[in-house]
């Protein structure tokens, strides 16, 4: 039981990264802040995303195939934290109005933690299919989403009531004196985020370290000795077509994993834009999707053990396509695409207008769907993987999901630039989605046990 307590834990320090970073309070801060103006700071962001998704993709696969039965995955783990926390502590340095060669560093630490992120994931999955028999996989996998996203809560409730302010307030986000009085003129509140973050992973790590098992290998002999790593990888891709299950599953996931994080990446710098939100509202939008992301992590879980993880991917999938059409058919005066509606004034309580309720509502319906889709894609891998190769697949895994992570954002980052309307660039993941859910439909339907 500790050994599973200290694994989920993992996902408890790494989701204020996404939480924070990546989704609710950086990445808007950064888009509308640091560069000033939201079109070209969503277009930065972009391809910065897109490049971290380059890297990964390159580098998840080789370092699986590098690790499979030579030795621990512990230090590896060890050394993405590393890099994962240093990246996180250069985003103090996003100042309001930074120079291009500072915005450049801070784009760098955007990078670098990401990368560092993905490829820790790599090795913790591995771990996951010997902590537990096949029956309770989904279980492991949905309970880590769900005291993840609990993590992202806690730590998004911490630093919106405590830290963060609102410049013209002095307040934080949630309406609270800070613990600590920042200075607002160079927002060091919101740049504290980053090395925060840091902390709070590094901090959280440390029951994993000591308590996960991290079993080495037998040694390796005959033939199997002398294979390179880049050999073997090369045996199992091009295996994949023998194994359509797999090869259909992995496509898939390259698509709809993007699509669905080029959504959390860019909904609160998209929400922002339309309704002039700030941190206040930024905070408490983040709050409301995380508590829902807990709820459908703990209903998916039991449904991926009851039904199988393809059922559950595939309706998910169902429900974000009609939570993202809904999120797209609001604008400051419109929602539903054609329905007129007062815009939200200026001064105003937070979502007290008609489009920012309709928007929240559709964004909460993405929430709920967003980690079965996630665990149970974990949980699929780990039941199809070979036991031999697990940390290969997974690396495979972050490789399918990272493969085209620069399409989404790419197109996205380009067609805002081409048109100038986000709501036209934002419209680009619908189509990542849809195919995402056709090419899951051969995959096998793993029957659930008990």
């Amino acid at each position: 039981m500790r050994a599973l307590v200290s694994w989920v834990l993992f996902d408890w320090a790494a989701q204020p990264y996404y939480t924070l970073v990546l989704t609710f309070l950086f990445a808007p801060y950064f888009a509308t802040a640091v560069v000033g103006d939201a079109a070209r700071g969503q277009t930065l962001w972009g391809y910065a995303a897109a490049t971290a998704g380059i890297l990964v993709a390159i580098g998840s696969p080789m370092l699986g195939a590098l690790a499979d039965g030579r030795g621990r995955r512990k230090p590896w783990i060890a050394l993405f934290s590393a890099l994962l926390v240093s990246g996180l502590a250069l985003l103090w340095f996003a100042a309001p109005g930074a120079s291009t060669p500072t915005i450049m560093l801070i784009l760098l630490g955007f990078v670098l933690a990401t990368v560092a992120a993905e490829f820790t994931q790599v090795f913790t999955n591995a771990i996951m299919p010997g902590l537990v028999p096949p029956e309770k996989l989904g279980r492991l996998s949905g309970a880590g989403w769900a005291v993840g996203y609990t993590g992202g809560l806690v730590s998004l409730a911490l630093v919106a009531g405590l830290i963060v302010t609102d410049p013209a307030t002095g307040k934080t986000i949630l309406g609270f004196d800070p613990i600590v009085r920042f200075d607002t003129a160079t927002r060091e509140g919101d740049r504290l985020v980053g090395p925060l973050t840091a902390v709070w992973f590094a901090l959280f790590m440390i029951p994993f370290f000591l308590f996960v098992p991290d079993v080495r290998p037998a040694p390796r002999t005959g033939e199997a000795a002398r294979r390179t790593p880049l050999a073997e990888l090369w045996d199992t891709i091009s295996g994949l077509p023998k194994h359509p299950d797999m090869l259909f599953f992995l496509i898939a996931r390259m698509l709809y994993t993007d699509g669905l994080s080029a959504i959390f990446a860019f909904g609160g710098i998209y929400g922002a834009a339309v309704f002039g939100w700030q941190a206040m509202e930024l905070g408490l939008f983040g709050i409301v999707l995380t508590l829902t992301g807990i709820i459908g992590a703990v209903i998916g879980g039991v449904l991926d053990d009851r039904i199988g993880p393809k059922s559950v991917i595939v309706t998910a999938l169902l429900i974000l396509i009609v939570g993202a059409l809904g999120i797209l058919s609001v604008d400051k005066t419109h929602v539903l695409y054609g329905i007129e509606v007062a815009a939200k004034q200026a001064g105003s309580a937070p979502f007290s207008s008609a489009g920012e309720r309709v928007f929240l509502a559709f964004a909460m319906v993405i929430g709920i769907v967003a980690a079965p889709v996630q665990a149970a894609s974990r949980s699929l891998l780990a039941r199809l993987a070979p036991p031999d190769k697990v940390t290969q697949f997974f690396g495979l895994f972050a490789f399918s999901g990272k493969v085209t992570a620069f399409l989404a954002p790419f197109m996205i980052a380009t067609v805002t630039a081409a048109s100038g309307d986000q709501r036209i660039g934002m419209g680009a993941v619908l189509a990542f989605l849809l195919v995402g859910m056709a090419l899951m439909m051969p995959v096998m339907r793993i029957r659930p046990h008990g």
